[in-house]
């Protein structure tokens, strides 16, 4: 039997600088470069992967992965245009900067203003400087609860758990689940 397939449109929301296009570098190409480019406008990358449905069956998903620029002014602007038919958003917050975590509320409330309640991913990149971390676990459960979402602790330098992390969104589309599984 022929798998089911699914197209689905994934935003990646946060702050300047808190590794959204390197977290899509490295989960489409399995890549990393440490050199930082700002974000102009819009990127589009595209993933195809396998999750389970919820019917157990086989789902190949065509994971269409949009990267916006972090500043506020621009979500302002383009928001309409950059969220609409989202079925899914990555909501990126830095482990060395709190105040990233603190902005995501208004990346998910501009979201929510254009699709309606999706599916929520957290993602506290930069793991691999969990030294100087100023974000903890419990700042982390607190802020993904607020969505019924789960939240991975991620490196996109290292590759740690960002794999793990978009499946688990893909897996929550397929399946038509809000509702989380246990963060890793």
């Amino acid at each position: 039997m022929e798998p089911r397939r699914m197209k689905i449109k994934v935003c990646l929301v946060g702050e300047a600088a808190v590794g959204k296009t390197s977290l899509i570098r490295r989960f489409v190409l399995d890549d990393f470069d440490d050199k930082y480019i700002q974000t102009l406008g819009t990127k589009v990358s595209k993933k195809e992967l396998t999750v389970t449905g919820s019917a157990n069956e086989s789902v190949k998903i065509d994971m269409t992965i949009w990267d916006i620029m972090g500043q506020k002014g621009f979500r302002e602007l383009l928001k309409e245009a950059y969220f609409y038919g989202a079925k899914g958003v990555i909501a990126v917050a830095e482990v060395t900067r709190k105040t990233t975590l603190d902005d995501l509320d208004d990346w998910i409330e501009g979201v929510y203003s254009v699709t309606g309640k999706i599916p929520i991913q957290f993602m506290a990149n930069k793991w691999d400087l969990k030294d100087q971390a100023e974000l903890g676990e419990e700042e982390l459960t607190q802020a993904a609860k607020a969505y019924d979402s789960p939240y991975f602790l991620t490196s996109a330098k290292t590759g740690e758990n960002v794999e793990s992390a978009f499946q688990n969104l893909a897996q929550r589309i397929a399946t038509g689940k809000l509702v989380k599984r246990e963060a890793a």
